[in-house]
């Protein structure tokens, strides 16, 4: 079992930066695929980044050059930088575990989850 505590989000204003974290206990991460999605009100949960754990990353158009994925497996933790923030990025921010080999960009390539954590942006 692995488990994902997600921290960092809070309120920034349009044009600001947040850096998300997700810490994991349970098991090493450095075998597992890693990845960001969100979810804001009255939507569906849509993927954000993603980071192999051969450490390629992967990211949603909407979110491409402003945002960045890594990982420090030492300190079996991922981030997600966020720079330029937009009002449309206001979600819930998940971070996800996943067996290498699965799919990147869909939620049934993950099989543990963090609680998710809130970040909203004003205009």
């Amino acid at each position: 079992q692995v488990q994902l505590v997600g921290s960092g989000g809070g309120l920034v204003q349009a044009g600001g930066s947040l850096r998300l974290s997700c810490a994991a206990s349970g098991r090493t991460l450095s075998s597992y695929n890693m990845g960001w999605f969100r979810q804001a009100p009255g939507k569906e949960r849509e993927f954000v980044a993603a980071i192999s754990w051969i450490r390629g990353t992967y990211y949603a158009d909407s979110v491409k050059d402003r945002f960045t994925i890594s990982r420090n497996d030492a300190k079996n933790t991922i981030y997600l930088q966020m720079y330029t923030l937009k009002p449309e990025d206001t979600a819930v921010y998940y971070c996800a575990a996943g067996p290498s080999g699965r799919v990147l960009f869909t939620q049934s390539g993950y099989d543990y989850w963090g609680q998710g954590t809130q970040v909203t942006v004003s205009s």
